[in-house]
């Protein structure tokens, strides 16, 4: 008689699609960067903080969605988080001045990501243990494809329809995302039962509560704040590809639409890595894979400062494009190996909120840097020698099985 899917793995399907359908918004706006300069008359860095607006909120939030999905479950967390997008969507169409993009896209897709991606993901790691790179690799990969199909989609119907149309329909398709997969992310397995991986209950059944630290007991401990910080020097220069890569492509006489083209293959490099580095860390232990990811952004952040040919920026987009989604693959899942799923949501929320600020900085920072210097240059050089500073603060924090045992020995 064949055994029937683990549920674990309908949560999986739930958060790959709840990423999909956030991340497909986001990460399309190098589409509209074009459309929104003409539009407004606007600047690089004032174009480009649209992005940073929405990048910063959904990053800060996660923390207050963690705590209420730690309380309530992350169902209707991740709901409510999708049709936030779907609204601030509705009203940027609408917009007549570029604040007004910046209230509707800025806070509707960023407060709607940050209340929709950390209960999704935080999730994933209580269904698993044994599989937990596995299945949060599968589950993240939902970023990589909606980076994949949002940037060629929004490009292909604003030549059609026009920006403020597509705002409308990608709208609809996020509505749409929001239903389905909030009825697919479910609480942890105890709540019906059930173990991680879909293991017997051990003797006297299933634990009530998983096992883990508390929100406060992770803050006060150095790991914490080694992740907190190596995440926050990368953030810098992590998101200046997605908002700057497509007019970096028009100004070395590529064009907008093979700039939009690279965008795609940041999303194929994304989704690739998600799978590859997973695998990598069954050899080379979590932690290390963690720092390779930071060593290897720096490096192709140095290539695309001296890139302007067609191929290079193809194989700089398809490999920090592994490297970015290698980091957000193993985050959560080595956050878990230190912490454990007590409070894992406000535990991902609190550490994701250091990518926030360097989110809000790097792509205006990279864009005024344009505007000033008529370069991108100096912005994209720093952003490199952050993450090498971010790779030596993970050689230097204690791996997990190692830092968990010295606590017991100490408590």
């Amino acid at each position: 008689m064949n055994r029937p899917v683990f549920a674990g793995w309908w949560v999986v399907a739930g958060a790959f699609l709840c990423m999909l359908t956030g991340y497909a918004v986001a990460y399309s706006f190098a589409a509209f960067f074009g459309a929104l300069e003409s539009e407004f008359g606007a600047r690089r860095g004032e174009t480009a903080l649209v992005f940073s607006i929405s990048a910063f909120l959904y990053f800060l939030l996660g923390f207050p969605a963690g705590l209420i999905a730690d309380r309530t479950g992350p169902r209707p967390v991740v709901i409510g988080g999708l049709l936030l997008i779907a609204a601030g969507l509705v009203a940027a169409s609408q917009a007549t001045a570029l604040w007004q993009v910046y209230a509707g896209y800025g806070l509707g897709v960023g407060v709607g990501i940050g209340f929709s991606y950390v209960p999704s993901v935080a999730a994933v790691q209580r269904w698993f243990v044994r599989r937990r790179g596995a299945a949060s690799g599968i589950a993240v990969a939902g970023i990589g494809v909606g980076t994949l199909i949002g940037a060629p989609l929004a490009h292909a119907l604003i030549q059609q329809v026009g920006w403020r149309h597509t705002w409308l329909a990608m709208a609809a398709l996020t509505a749409a995302g929001a239903v389905i997969s909030g009825l697919l992310v479910r609480p942890a397995p105890e709540r019906y039962g059930l173990t991680p991986d879909g293991d017997p209950a051990p003797p006297g059944g299933a634990p009530a509560v998983p096992a883990g630290l508390t929100l406060g007991e992770a803050v006060r401990s150095g790991p914490f704040w080694a992740i907190y910080v190596g995440a926050l020097l990368l953030s810098f220069g992590l998101f200046a590809p997605f908002v700057h890569l497509a007019p970096y492509a028009r100004d070395v006489g590529l064009g907008e639409a093979f700039g939009v083209m690279l965008i795609v293959l940041l999303g194929v490099g994304s989704t690739v890595g998600r799978f590859l580095f997973a695998s990598v860390t069954g050899w080379l232990g979590r932690k290390h894979s963690f720092g390779l990811m930071y060593i290897g952004a720096g490096a192709m952040l140095v290539m695309w400062s001296m890139s302007s040919s067609a191929w290079a920026l193809v194989v700089f987009a398809l490999v920090f494009g592994a490297f970015y989604g290698g980091f957000v693959a193993i985050a959560p899942s080595l956050a878990a190996d230190y912490f454990g799923g007590r409070a894992l949501g406000s535990v991902l929320g609190a550490l994701y909120s250091g990518v926030a600020f360097g989110a809000l900085l790097g792509a205006p920072a990279a864009g005024y840097a344009y505007d000033f210097f008529g370069s991108y240059t100096g912005a994209i050089l720093a952003g490199a020698a952050l993450c090498v500073a971010s790779f030596a603060i993970t050689l230097l924090t204690p791996e997990p099985a190692r830092w968990l045992a010295a606590r017991r020995r100490g408590s």
